[in-house]
């Protein structure tokens, strides 16, 4: 709103009759000037030969004049036969006094369509809409890329934003919806930075790894050129501790990067310490003649500790804290086949949903809680969460009385089966108490009314029991 005041404010002060279409900025001066001067021409000179009065080109010229008209620079351009006065008079590009100003409402820029020449302001400044076909040519250049070689330039994206992994998993989704496989991240074959193995495939780089640093993992690719890393103590021995730290070592292995020489990841975790405690002392004695210096290495390696396997959820859980996200596979998929008997929609249907279909129904979905954040509003405490299925995932409002209601079940990584509501909301607009304000094309606001853990779930949806027998006896 203060953009558009400010434009109509000034228009008010402004006679409309001071430019037009026919004219150029009278900053054309100092290219009639120029061209004079290569001339060898003075002022009075000019005038006399070509018959263009001169008075106004000269110095600053009338405090009150505002430009020329495009005959006269084009008179001009043809008798010093310039160039850059020609493109002046010729520009397809015209410097015009605001006739009006219709507000349009808010929209997304590069979604912005307004028959015929129109000015739009952006970020508080003016802009013609012929700006749009540069944006045009750098889209063109980047769906050449990404439609020729695909792998590359997701790559190159990734890299471009690992530190911020809500990006990188975009990216990820982009890589699944175009075929192109992400290997995992492995220390004998990872670098710092995503790169493209073929065509169709892309290797996860060791700096997406949260808590690594790219010190430590040039470190790591220095010690690798001496031939590919054995075990986890081969690993800790080689690297320079110094940079690779306890903290980066336990996070490439929830990532799975050692999954190649070992894809025993509890084991692993639980052997970090009792590793690096063995390369610091083969560090301190590797001056010293041992007394059994004959034993051999293999001999005077510790086992690892030993412990219970991670399920799908452990790995998956652990792939989240390392990674910002699920890598080799999603925990919905571990209850999917279950839900789906009785909750038929996805996630991702609810956001296409159209205004009709709001109302006053209410829709059963269930999926995998990524995130969770609490905000104040005036009428109390609300939870916005992160759902996803294995479709999409979506936010979904938990409102005062229901967020008290059902906040001891709203945890990370763990299922929850809601009965949601659709509301519409504008598209952007700010947050108003938990409201969305503004205008645009409408977009649903999802807000639970009801929540219920998997075991909640079952009693609600159950229809019966099914047993099964083998056929088998154990008894008389």
């Amino acid at each position: 709103d203060a953009p558009l005041q400010a434009l109509k404010a000034r228009l008010g002060i402004l006679k409309g009759s001071l430019s037009s279409k026919d004219t150029v900025p009278a900053a054309a001066r100092l290219t009639a000037n120029a061209a004079r001067v290569r001339a060898g021409l003075t002022w009075r000179e000019l005038e006399a030969r070509s018959g263009i009065a001169a008075r106004e080109f000269q110095g600053q010229g009338s405090a009150g004049k505002r430009g020329f008209r495009r005959g006269t620079i084009g008179r001009l351009a043809a008798w010093f036969n310039d160039a850059d006065l020609r493109d002046l008079a010729t520009s397809d590009v015209y410097w015009d006094t605001v006739v009006e100003i219709v507000p349009r409402g808010v929209e997304d820029v590069y979604d912005l369509e307004v028959e015929g020449d129109h000015n739009f302001v952006a970020n508080g400044l003016i802009v013609h809409n012929s700006h749009a076909a540069a944006y045009a040519l750098v889209a063109y250049q980047t769906a050449w890329f990404k439609a020729h070689h695909a792998a590359a330039f997701l790559a190159a994206n990734m890299s471009a934003v690992m530190n911020d992994t809500d990006k990188v998993k975009q990216f990820v989704d982009d890589t699944q919806a175009h075929d192109i496989t992400l290997r995992a991240p492995d220390i004998n074959e990872s670098n710092y930075r995503f790169e493209p193995v073929d065509a169709k495939t892309i290797r996860y780089g060791l700096g997406g790894v949260k808590g690594t640093g790219e010190a430590a993992i040039n470190s790591i690719v220095e010690a690798r050129k001496a031939g590919p890393f054995k075990d986890l103590f081969d690993f800790c021995h080689r690297v320079d501790k110094r940079l690779v730290n306890r903290r980066v070592v336990e996070s490439l292995i929830r990532a799975g990067a050692f999954d190649s020489v070992n894809d025993h990841r509890a084991s692993l975790l639980a052997s970090v310490g009792m590793a690096l405690e063995s390369a610091e002392q083969a560090s301190r004695s590797i001056n010293q003649v041992s007394l059994f210096g004959d034993l051999t290495e293999a001999a005077q390696q510790p086992a690892l500790t030993e412990a219970q396997r991670w399920g799908v959820k452990e790995r998956l859980q652990n792939e989240k804290l390392a990674l910002g996200f699920y890598l080799s596979g999603h925990l919905f998929n571990i209850y999917r086949d279950e839900v789906r008997r009785f909750t038929r929609t996805r996630v991702g249907e609810l956001g296409s949903l159209s205004p009709n279909d709001y109302t006053s129904r209410t829709y059963w979905v269930a999926g995998v809680v990524m995130g969770v954040r609490i905000q104040s509003t005036s009428g109390g405490r609300m939870g916005v969460i992160t759902l996803a299925d294995d479709t999409d995932s979506n936010e979904v409002i938990f409102f005062g009385e229901v967020f008290d209601k059902f906040r001891q079940k709203i945890k990370e990584d763990e299922l929850l089966v809601l009965e949601v509501q659709l509301r519409a909301r504008g598209g952007g607009g700010r947050m108003v108490n938990g409201e969305y304000e503004g205008g645009g094309e409408g977009r649903a606001s999802i807000r639970a009314i009801n929540a219920l853990d998997l075991t909640e779930a079952r009693n609600r949806f159950a229809r019966g029991v099914r047993i099964t027998c083998n056929g088998a006896s154990s008894g008389g």
